[in-house]
């Protein structure tokens, strides 16, 4: 039996720096029998990892090669293809967010049915718990909570120091250890200008993932143990928001999984009734509910992004307020996100030659099948022709 080759194509989504598969992992596919051809990195966005960490396993191939590739060739990604018309003949292993009704899916789907190729879909790659085999989701909720809580730090003391001035752009870190120093250092130069006094913060969530990492980022970067309010059912339950300790809490991190409707958490009127007691100046919400309904942080409902993290709520001042609403956190530290996921989707990978009795890629297989089914007549016109 011929050895599979995993084609691993260049992301061009903007500022996505994570990769599928790590230059370790790519080793330890090689090492079981297969072969491994690796796009050379874009400029931009520039891969976290090296082209020369993969050339000692795999082989470079031109970047957007993929196409080209001998059928047989399987094409492993992270996020979705750019939106061409061009039909696909490969098996792709990608995220490609069209399972769901999302817009577009006739378009993404119509591809393979016009092309034959196949899609697995890694959002639905699952064990036999129904659990899936390799996700962002685990690792990525601690390091979401962990970068929301380091740009919350670096925004209150850079507010200490420019309050006429939003915080400048950031750029992913090569490392945790490079976030977790520049935080530290913004922090203590905050402090000092703060006449010695450290943030308190306030976070919410903290017994979930994303509120753990939040809490390891303050603690890390030097933050009291005594100035840090860790919140969670127990006490937002207790009684009804808006909650008065939000307010006087110089940053509040909200971690929450959102997934009904809850009291506000703090809203600009409760902030406005008596500004004397405000010290609140940042709010970072790591989840991200900006346009849900049910948002507990009804101010914060535009998404901000990593060129420009902070967005000002306006007729603040003394300080002023602003809040971070980043979706995409975990790509401030792409290397740990793509070595903890590239981990986690090796075992299932390592079946691939056995595909057809692998229960994860026969499940997955069937899901495809079944959306495909399920295109409109003129999308399985294409599919039949």
């Amino acid at each position: 039996m011929a050895p599979i080759t995993l084609h691993l194509r260049a992301e061009t989504k903007p500022l996505e720096h994570r990769s599928a598969l790590s230059p370790a992992v790519v080793q330890k596919l090689v090492e079981n029998g297969f072969k491994v051809n690796v796009e050379r990195s874009p400029k931009t966005p520039k891969r976290i990892f090296e082209d020369a960490d993969y050339e000692l396993y795999a082989t470079l191939v031109d970047e957007l090669s993929w196409p080209r590739a001998p059928d047989d060739h399987l094409i492993i990604g992270l996020k979705e293809l750019p939106e061409e018309n061009f039909p696909l003949k490969h098996t792709h292993i990608q995220f490609a967010h069209c399972f769901k009704g999302q817009a577009g899916w006739e378009q993404v789907l119509g591809r393979f049915a016009a092309g034959g190729g196949t899609l697995y879909d890694m959002e639905f790659l699952e064990d036999e718990n129904r659990r899936r085999v390799a996700a962002f989701g685990y690792h990525a909720a601690i390091i979401q909570g962990y970068a929301g809580a380091a740009l919350a730090l670096e925004n209150w003391a850079w507010q200490i120091q420019h309050p006429e001035t939003p915080l400048p752009g950031k750029k992913p870190y090569n490392t945790q250890s490079d976030l977790v120093e520049e935080v530290k250092s913004d922090v203590s130069a905050g402090v000092a200008k703060n006449d010695g006094k450290a943030p308190r913060i306030l976070v919410i969530g903290a017994l979930g993932r994303c509120g753990r990492g939040a809490i390891d980022l303050c603690l890390a970067a030097g933050i009291p143990e005594p100035n840090i309010l860790r919140w969670d059912l127990a006490e937002t339950s207790a009684k009804a928001g808006p909650y008065p300790e939000i307010r006087q809490a110089d940053i509040f991190i909200n971690c929450i999984y959102l997934d009904k409707p809850i009291p506000k958490f703090v809203t600009e009127e409760f902030l406005r009734e008596d500004p004397s007691s405000r010290k609140l100046s940042v709010v970072c919400d790591v989840s991200c509910d900006t346009t849900n309904p049910q948002n507990p942080i009804p101010f914060c409902n535009k998404a901000t992004y990593f060129d420009k993290p902070t967005i000002a709520v306006e007729g603040f001042a003394n300080p002023p307020l602003s809040y971070i609403t980043i979706d995409h956190l975990p790509s401030l530290l792409p290397r740990e996100s793509s070595e903890a996921f590239s981990n986690a989707l090796l075992p299932s990978l390592l079946e691939l030659p056995n595909a057809e009795k692998a229960r994860v890629w026969q499940e997955a297989r069937k899901l495809f099948e079944k959306k495909l089914a399920t295109l409109p007549a003129s999308q399985a016109d294409v599919k039949n022709s």
